[in-house]
C-alpha cells in the first residue's frame, strides 16, 4: 500500500520504520520544519532512505487550506494517510483525499480524554486504566470511528514519561502497524464512538497548571504527575514560582522528619527531608516530590532546597581537562545547530530533547565508567560549565551527596579505638527511635553496659519497611546494571576488610564471640561472601525453553530471574557453638573427650588463647542451666560442666552428657550452647543409627567419622540433614550451600544455590 506519513517525533520515526519493514511504500513524509537547525527524527530517517520529505510550517491560513501545500501532498498519490503523532491542523482536503482515508493515533481510550493533553488528564483524573486508540479521522476533535484500542493498567506512581515508555510508545507503534495491516486485509473496523463517557479537557499550559492545595494528597499527587515536566505543576514559595516534579505517594502512617517549609495555601508546611520534599493534602496524607525547578529553568533536588549550593569551581587537572574537551565534542555532536560550545551554552535552550539526555548520559558512561549519571543530573546542570563541574566532582567522589551524620560511641579496647553507631539506621540515616526510647546493650563478658541503643518502636519498624519498599521499587539500586552492582559489593567487601579488626572487636564485646573466631568467620567469612556474590551479579540469567509450537505460528519461551526483595533478621543464638549430631561409626572414646573439654580455656573472648567465651545474653545462659538440669533429672549422665562459671559475665561450662536416650529432652531439643550429648548404638546396625538420627524435627547439619568410605557414603545418602560432614566438622565455605531440612530453617545460604532464595522466575511466551 502507498502510504503518506504525517507527523513527527521518535514515535513517528518508529512507525515509519515498522511500516517499511511490513512492505509498504512510503510515498511521502510530511513533518514540521527544522528547529534550531535540527531536523525532526522522522524527517532524518526518511531523508536517509531517499523518501520525499515535506516540512510545511502550516497547512492552513485563517482556517483555509493552502492550495500549494495541498497540491504537493496530492502529488504523492497516497492510498492511506497515517498520522502517528501530529501537532499541526491538517485540512479535510488532505484527510479525505486517499481512497482508504486517514488513521490517527490518540493516547487515550476514546471517547474519554479527547484533546491534545490526553495522557496528562488520564493521570490527573487518577484513571486506573489507560491506553490508546487508533481511529479514522473526521472533521471533529478526536471524534472519528474507532479502528482499534489497547488498554493498560495505570500504576499509582506512573508519570507521563513512565506510562509513555512502558506502554503508549512501544505498544502504540505496534498498534499503528496492526491497524494498517487490517486495512490492507480489508478487516478494519469502523466503530462509532459512544457519547457515554465522552470527555474533553483543555490543553495543559503553564498558566493553568498552578496547584490548588485544598485537595487530598492523592489528588495533589495526580495533579503533579499529570502535569509532569511539561507544562509542570507549580506553586509560589518564598515569592518564586516553583515547579514540582517526580511525585510519589507515601504509605499511610509513614512518619517523615525534616525542615519545615511554609507553602502559601497548603494545609500544613512541607518538610524538606534527605529524600525529597514531603507535601500534605487536606486529608493529612502525604506525597513526596524529588525535583524542583525555578523560573529561570534551573532544577535542583528537592532535598537541597535549604542548602546553599557551592559556587566554588574546582580546578581541573590535565587528565580532567582532556575529559572536558571530549565532552565538549559530544555536546557539539548533539547540538549540531551550534557553531561552538561555550562554557555558558545551555543544553536545553540550545535545542536538546529528552533522547539527547539519554545519549549524553551514555556518552559519559562510555568515556568514564566510574561517573554514574542520572538523567536528573543533566536537568540540574544545564550549562556546559555546570555539567563539567558536576561530572568532575562525581569522578573525584566529591559530589554534593549529603554526608552521613553518625553519633558514635567511642571505646578504646583490644589495643584499638572502636566507633560504634548506636541509633536506628532507617532510610539511609541514623536516627533516634520514636519517643527517644533506648535500652542498654550488655557486654556478656562482664555484664556491664556497652552503651544505650535506640529501641525501635512499631512506628520505626513501619518507617523502615516503607523505606525498604521504596528503595526496592524506586531506588537507584534497581536501575543500576548488574556489573555496577557487583562493583559496589566488591567495594563494600574491601571496606570491611580495611576495618575488619574494628568490626571483629565490636562483634566480640557485643555478642561474646571469641575474637579470633569473629575475625576469621563472622567478619572474615562475611567479606568472602560479599566477594563471592559480587561475582554473581552479572551472571544471573534465565534460559530459553522449547515448547510445542502453535502452527502456523511459532513460539519463543524464555525465563527471567527477577529480585524478590527481602528483609532479613538475625538469630543471636546460632552464633554460639553447638556440638550435636556427630556420629562416630568406629569408636566413641568418652574418656578422651572429657579430658579435651577440661583443657578448654574459658575466659575473655578478646584473649587470643581463649577457646570459649560467654553466652550472648543472660537469658540464654539461664536456659542452658535449665536444659542441663532437665538432662540430669531424666537420667542422663553429666560427665562435666552443666553450670554457670563463677565469674562476672555470662560464661557457661563446656558440657558433656553420656547415656542419653532418644526420648530425653536434651536429645530432642537444641541447646545452642557448648553442650555435647553422647548416645550409644549397636556396632554395625547402621539402619538403626539412621532411624534414630532422623527421628527429630531438626536437620541442620550432621557429621560422620569413619575410615570406611562405603559406610560414609551409605550414611551420608540417608541422613536427613541439609549438610553432612565426613571426617571433619563445621568446615564451611562461601561457595558451598548451607541450610537445614525440616524445622532447621528453609532454603540455602551461600553458594549458587542461595541465589534462588532471593529471586523469582518469570516465564515469558511469545507467539510470532
Amino acid at each position: 500500500m502507498k502510504i503518506a506519513i504525517i507527523g513527527q517525533s521518535l514515535f513517528g520515526q518508529e512507525v515509519y520504520k515498522e511500516l517499511k519493514k511490513d512492505g509498504h511504500t512510503i510515498v511521502g513524509v510530511f513533518t514540521i520544519p527544522d528547529k534550531d537547525g535540527k531536523a525532526d527524527p522522522l524527517a532524518t530517517e526518511a531523508e536517509k532512505d531517499g523518501v520525499p520529505v515535506f516540512k510545511f510550517p502550516r497547512w492552513r491560513v485563517k482556517g483555509q487550506a493552502i492550495p500549494k501545500v495541498v497540491d504537493q501532498y496530492k502529488a504523492t498519490k497516497a492510498d492511506l494517510n497515517v498520522l502517528p503523532f501530529c501537532s499541526q491542523f491538517i485540512p479535510m482536503e488532505v484527510i479525505d483525499y486517499p481512497k482508504q482515508g486517514s488513521i490517527i493515533y490518540h493516547p487515550s481510550l476514546l471517547p474519554r480524554h479527547r484533546g491534545a493533553s490526553a495522557i496528562n488528564w488520564t493521570l490527573i483524573h487518577g484513571d486506573k486504566k489507560g491506553g490508546f486508540t487508533v481511529f479514522w479521522a473526521d472533521d471533529g476533535l478526536d471524534t472519528g470511528p474507532i479502528l482499534l484500542q489497547r488498554e493498560c493498567d495505570v500504576d499509582a506512581n506512573d508519570t507521563v514519561n513512565t506510562i509513555y515508555k512502558r506502554f503508549l510508545f512501544p505498544e502504540g507503534v505496534k498498534g499503528m502497524v496492526e491497524a494498517v495491516r487490517l486495512i490492507t486485509e480489508g478487516k478494519a473496523q469502523r466503530t462509532t464512538q459512544p457519547e457515554t463517557g465522552a470527555t474533553y479537557e483543555c490543553i495543559q499550559k503553564k498558566e493553568n497548571a498552578k496547584i490548588d492545595w485544598n485537595q487530598s494528597a492523592e489528588a495533589l499527587h495526580n495533579w503533579i504527575r499529570g502535569n509532569d515536566k511539561v507544562p509542570g505543576a507549580w506553586a509560589e514559595i518564598d515569592g518564586q514560582k516553583i515547579t514540582f516534579t517526580g511525585s510519589t505517594l507515601m504509605d499511610r502512617g509513614t512518619g517523615a522528619k525534616g525542615q519545615p517549609l511554609e507553602i502559601p495555601g497548603a494545609s500544613q508546611p512541607g518538610l524538606v527531608t534527605k529524600n525529597g520534599l514531603v507535601l500534605f493534602g487536606n486529608d493529612g496524607e502525604a506525597l513526596m516530590v524529588k525535583c524542583l525547578q525555578y523560573e529561570d529553568g534551573k532544577m535542583i533536588s528537592a532535598a537541597q532546597y535549604f542548602c546553599s549550593r557551592s559556587s566554588v569551581s574546582v580546578e581541573l587537572c590535565e587528565e580532567e581537562k582532556i575529559f572536558a574537551e571530549q565532552m565538549r565534542v559530544v555536546w557539539q555532536s548533539i547540538l549540531s545547530n551550534l557553531n561552538q560550545i561555550e562554557d555558558s551554552t545551555d543544553f536545553f535552550k540550545s535545542g536538546a530533547a529528552s533522547m539527547d539526555v539519554v545519549r549524553l548520559v551514555e556518552e559519559v558512561k562510555h568515556r568514564a565508567s566510574s561517573c554514574r549519571l542520572q538523567t536528573e543530573d543533566v536537568y540540574m546542570n544545564t550549562t556546559f560549565q555546570d555539567f563539567i563541574q558536576m561530572c568532575i566532582k562525581k569522578l573525584r567522589g566529591e559530589d554534593d551527596d549529603e554526608e552521613l551524620t553518625v553519633d558514635y560511641v567511642e571505646k578504646k579496647i583490644n589495643n584499638i579505638t572502636v566507633n560504634m553507631p548506636h541509633q536506628l539506621f532507617i532510610n539511609g540515616e541514623f536516627v533516634e527511635a520514636d519517643g527517644g526510647k533506648t535500652y542498654k546493650t550488655i557486654n556478656p563478658t562482664d555484664g556491664t553496659p556497652i552503651c544505650d541503643v535506640s529501641l525501635a518502636q512499631i512506628s520505626d519498624v513501619d518507617r523502615a519497611v516503607s523505606a525498604a519498599k521504596e528503595a526496592f521499587e524506586q531506588g537507584e539500586w534497581g536501575k543500576m546494571n548488574p556489573r555496577d552492582r557487583g562493583r559496589l559489593i566488591y567495594k563494600l567487601a574491601d571496606l570491611m576488610e580495611q576495618y575488619q579488626e574494628e568490626l571483629a572487636t565490636i562483634e566480640t564485646i557485643d555478642s561474646g564471640a571469641v575474637y579470633t573466631l569473629a575475625l576469621k568467620t563472622h567478619v572474615g567469612m562475611s567479606i568472602q561472601t560479599f566477594r563471592y556474590f559480587a561475582g554473581w551479579c552479572d551472571k544471573i540469567q534465565g534460559s530459553t525453553i522449547p515448547i510445542n509450537q502453535a502452527r502456523p505460528n511459532r513460539n519463543l519461551t524464555f525465563t527471567k530471574k527477577e529480585p524478590i526483595g527481602l528483609m532479613t533478621g538475625w538469630n543471636p543464638e546460632v552464633s554460639q557453638v553447638t556440638m550435636v549430631g556427630v556420629v562416630n561409626l568406629e569408636w566413641v572414646s568418652v574418656g578422651g573427650d572429657v579430658e579435651e573439654v577440661k583443657k578448654m580455656k574459658i575466659g575473655d573472648p578478646l584473649d587470643r588463647s581463649t577457646d570459649h567465651g560467654p553466652q550472648n545474653h543472660k537469658a540464654h545462659m539461664d536456659k542452658l542451666v535449665e536444659y542441663c538440669q532437665i538432662g540430669v533429672k531424666e537420667g542422663a549422665t553429666l560427665v562435666c560442666g552443666g553450670k554457670q562459671v563463677q565469674r562476672p559475665g555470662f560464661f557457661f561450662e563446656p558440657t558433656v552428657f553420656t547415656d542419653v536416650q532418644d526420648h530425653m529432652y536434651i536429645a530432642k531439643e537444641e541447646s545452642f550452647g557448648p553442650v555435647m550429648i553422647i548416645s550409644k548404638f549397636n556396632s554395625g546396625d547402621l539402619d538403626d543409627v539412621l532411624r534414630r538420627a532422623n527421628a527429630t524435627e531438626y536437620g541442620l547439619a550432621s557429621g560422620v567419622f569413619t575410615q570406611d568410605i562405603s559406610k560414609a557414603l551409605y550414611v551420608s545418602d540417608r541422613l536427613n540433614a541439609g549438610t553432612v560432614f565426613v571426617n571433619t566438622y563445621n568446615k564451611t565455605d562461601v561457595a558451598s550451600p548451607f541450610g537445614g531440612f525440616k524445622q532447621s530453617g528453609f532454603g540455602k545460604d551461600l553458594g549458587q544455590e542461595a541465589l534462588n532464595e532471593y529471586l523469582k522466575t518469570k516465564a515469558v511466551t511469545i507467539e510470532y
